[in-house]
């Protein structure tokens, strides 16, 4: 999870292409193709803060992929960029509904099980690979529920609740003195 609150993570800045600073940077985003026509990035810096960087040209490869030149960034200025992760404005994000939601939308939100009630809140997201991890403190102890679509029931964002149905014996597992 991203720790600058009013921007999300979109990718990463992966190698040269050419020797005149175009780059490629992967989308990390089921729908690449929608931020084909970005005027702007944030790169993070080695400090983790967020440079703005405009975007002079930008072209969508596949599987992820594209190639982008920033303006005023050289060959050599690239090569300092590599591995560098790029942020976007949270205020890009189209609004998601019913049982889809941002991880950040979510922060704070009560999660309650269909078996076992309120099991506390929502404090963070661990995104492994496909297989991303709900983080809900109860009374001081952790509860990890995977977040997978089967899981969730609904999604109230009037009163900020999440209802699951976690597998049995889940909660239990992290319940237990």
């Amino acid at each position: 999870m991203n720790r600058h609150n009013d921007f999300f993570y979109l990718g990463i800045i992966t190698k040269l292409f050419g020797y005149k600073g175009d780059m490629f940077i992967y989308l990390d985003t089921d729908e690449p193709e929608k931020y084909s026509q970005l005027a702007a990035l944030f790169v993070q810096d080695a400090d983790g803060g967020l440079l703005p960087y405009m975007i002079e040209r930008l072209q969508y490869r596949n599987d992820n992929f594209a190639i982008v030149k920033l303006r005023g960034v050289d060959g050599e200025e690239a090569k300092l960029l590599l591995k560098s992760e790029i942020y976007l404005p949270v205020s890009l994000l189209p609004p998601l509904t019913g049982n889809n939601f941002y991880y950040h939308e979510v922060i704070g939100f009560q999660v309650v099980d269909k078996k076992m009630g309120n099991i506390g809140v929502i404090t963070d997201f661990i995104d492994i690979s496909k297989q991303p991890i709900m983080q809900i403190d109860y009374n001081g102890k952790e509860i990890l529920i995977p977040a997978i679509d089967r899981f969730f029931d609904h999604v109230d964002r009037e009163q900020k609740i999440i209802f699951i149905e976690a597998p049995d014996g889940l909660i239990d597992i992290y319940l237990e003195i």
